[in-house]
């Protein structure tokens, strides 16, 4: 298997440089980080216990403290995004996590995870590395993120170089988030999404916005060389014509899928076996039990 193979879609070294370089000014384009940020912090508000270690994984330049919180490290692909994130910090890949199984009590991920070249992986090394009835809520951009950008890049590339290749990150699905929690080992499995529309002049200010966020393209199957400018200024010709609000801005979608899971402790609640309930559907809804006829015989 290769670094170029379809199971590594994303140079990780590159998307390390990015990182880097967007570290300096990244809290001038910080919001969506730290809208995650405090939606998590709102989940863990509503949890009746506290996390003794922690390891917030992604953590950027911002601040993961919480009063629930105990002793946390911050762990980045980036040694500069780490500047300021806290007096325990480790400079990691998420792909191969550096800690012991069993070593903490809650994993916290604010928008790293969608660049993981394996994702399933990714998620079982956050349950092994979970004390029983540890807990894990991550965020991490789901698939209809940027679908205006992605349709007017690969429009203007088709009409003006020969054909088109990918721009925009092929990100997570809801539906497949949930199995993948269940086959990464995780307990009462919950994925949930917020959608977020955010208005900007013109295509070119949200190229700056995504560069500024460490967040452009890292896609293996990339074209290699840039785009021509004949190329861009059409793709921001078919943005303006196909998305523009009233006011003439235009519009970005950004996704966000929210994971969260225990690792398997046995005082968690277990679901009831089939046929063990202590009261019939029909009668908490107040009405008529229908038959559904006579179960086919078996061979």
């Amino acid at each position: 298997m290769t670094a170029n193979s379809p199971s590594h879609p994303f140079d990780r070294k590159l998307h390390a440089r990015r990182r880097a370089r967007a570290a300096a000014g990244f809290a001038a384009h910080d919001f969506l980080v730290a809208r995650v940020r405090d939606e998590i912090a709102d989940r863990l508000d509503g949890i009746n216990r506290r996390f003794e270690r922690v390891l917030d994984l992604g953590a950027g330049s911002g601040s993961g403290a919480h009063g629930k919180i105990g002793w946390r490290v911050a762990g980045d692909l980036s040694a500069r995004m780490l500047q300021g994130a806290g007096p325990v910090r480790i400079v990691l890949d998420e792909e191969a996590l550096p800690f012991a199984a069993a070593s903490l009590d809650l994993v916290l991920s604010a928008l790293q995870l969608h660049w993981v070249n394996d994702l399933p992986g990714a998620l079982v090394q956050l349950r092994r590395a979970l004390k029983p009835d540890g807990l894990f809520i991550g965020a991490l951009l789901g698939g209809e993120t940027l679908t205006e950008l992605r349709q007017a890049l690969m429009e203007a590339e088709i009409e003006t170089e020969d054909g088109a290749s990918p721009h925009v990150s092929p990100f997570a699905d809801l539906r497949d988030m949930g199995g993948l929690l269940q086959r990464a080992g995780f307990a009462l499995p919950v994925a949930d999404t917020d959608r977020i529309t955010v208005r900007y002049a013109d295509m070119f200010r949200l190229l700056a916005e995504l560069k500024g966020m460490g967040e452009t393209n890292v896609l293996m199957e990339r074209r290699k060389r840039p785009l021509r400018r004949a190329t861009l200024m059409r793709a921001g010709e078919i943005y303006q014509q196909k998305f523009a609000l009233p006011d003439g801005r235009i519009p970005a979608t950004f996704e966000i899928l929210y994971l969260t899971g225990w690792a398997p402790h046995e005082s968690q609640q277990k679901p009831l076996k089939p046929g063990s309930a202590l009261h019939r559907l029909a009668d908490a809804l107040g009405a008529e039990e229908q038959s559904a006829g006579e179960k086919a015989p078996r061979n």
